[in-house]
């Protein structure tokens, strides 16, 4: 890793001359970024399209502490940024701009560096030299991240938003997230407090571990997160996991569903013609002859306690094992926050009289909260694969 670093720190450098030669910029200020440029230091990229969701500006709001983050003597921290605007996004446009020029503030130079004319190459020069790869979106409008993606399969850990890619990506002791629930409506709140989160973490977390050296000048606890980070993350997003999921999990079950129906001269085929026919004739018929269900509104609910409950249906000439009946749960949501589902609860039939069936459920409360639960019923067949299928339901 510390090679990859030098090799971007040694690029960048052959970049910021080739730029100054062709911009015309200050030759004596570019030789200043390349000098102060160091192939030791933590080095933390930030690179792709401008657009302001991205919070590009958020590692900015507090520039004295930022200042007191990379300009420490004994731990040095220099950020990388690179990465282009849409023609028409003006708002995208201002942020390089203001980056631009924050990097040429005395206390910044070497220290913030804005690479122009992002293209492939550098791209793969970053997501292999940078030691960690920033991400900062404003919930929850990341689609997905590929960018950090690319990283972790280069060994570079990541730090973002629990949005995209890093919701299901974000791994203990493989990089590090900000939490996905917002604290505030309030937009600038929010990028307050994520900030702070920001730096704190760095002052506290992400510096002192890259820092952390054994005798043998190696930081071990690093070395373990870059090795989880390519053990554990890593393999979770390449093509190879892909085609095998879908290979597990659509194309294999596909291919012994067809080979089922196809059996006997397609016999199940005709079973379910006939069987989903007789449902659609009684289905309207069954009736709710008895229920009987904890009171939410007036019992005093204790977790671990146990509640039961039953109902009863005349199912219309039905076979109880064709209808099932379950208990549907969801924790309620506060403010802006949606409903979470948390899980279906199905019931027995414990006694079947006729026509006539009764189910029955056991449930033991599993957390504090606020819930809300409904009953339904649905026919039930052993080769109807998934409900979509024949998406009957009658909520009771």
């Amino acid at each position: 890793k510390s090679q990859e670093r030098e090799g971007l720190i040694n690029h960048i450098k052959e970049r910021l001359s080739v730029a100054s030669t062709r911009m015309m910029d200050n030759p004596g200020q570019m030789l200043e970024i390349s000098t102060a440029l160091n192939k030791d230091a933590l080095t933390i990229g930030f690179a792709r399209r401008f657009a302001t969701y991205k919070r590009a500006h958020l590692l900015f709001r507090d520039l004295e502490r930022l200042s007191r983050i990379v300009n420490n003597p004994e731990k040095p921290v220099q950020f990388v940024f690179a990465g282009k605007a849409h023609p028409r996004d003006i708002p995208g446009q201002d942020l390089i701009k203001m980056i631009v020029e924050i990097s040429k503030r005395p206390e910044f130079i070497g220290k913030i560096v804005f690479l122009q004319n992002y293209d492939i190459q550098l791209a793969k020069l970053l997501v292999r030299g940078v030691d960690i790869w920033l991400n900062t979106p404003q919930r929850p409008l990341e689609a997905s991240g590929t960018s950090g993606e690319k990283a972790v399969m280069n060994g570079t850990m990541h730090f973002s938003v629990l949005d995209g890619w890093w919701a299901e990506g974000y791994r203990e002791d493989s990089g590090w997230m900000l939490p996905i629930e917002r604290s505030f409506d309030n937009q600038e709140l929010q990028d307050e407090l994520d900030a702070e989160r920001i730096y704190t973490l760095m002052e506290n977390n992400i510096v002192e571990k890259f820092y952390t050296r054994d005798k043998e000048d190696v930081p071990t606890d690093w070395v373990g997160m870059i090795r989880n980070t390519i053990a554990r993350v890593a393999p979770e997003f390449t093509m190879n996991r892909m085609v095998r999921d879908y290979l597990d999990r659509f194309y294999m079950k596909l291919f012994e569903r067809s080979k089922l129906l196809k059996e006997k001269e397609n016999l199940v085929p005709k079973e379910l013609a006939l069987w989903k026919h007789k449902i659609l004739e009684h289905w309207k018929n069954i009736k709710v002859i008895e229920y009987d269900f904890p009171d939410v509104t007036r019992e005093e609910f204790v977790v671990g306690n146990t509640y039961t409950g039953k109902v009863v249906l005349d199912l219309d000439g039905l076979s109880a094992d064709e209808i099932g009946v379950e208990m549907v749960h969801t924790r309620s949501g506060s403010g802006h926050e949606p409903q979470v589902f948390r899980g279906i609860q199905e019931f027995e039939c414990t006694r079947v009289d006729g026509s006539v069936a009764e189910f029955t459920f056991v449930q033991t409360v599993p957390e504090t909260g606020v819930f809300d639960i409904g009953f339904r019923i649905y026919p039930k067949h052993e080769h109807i694969p998934h409900r979509m299928d024949f998406p009957l339901v009658r909520w009771i």
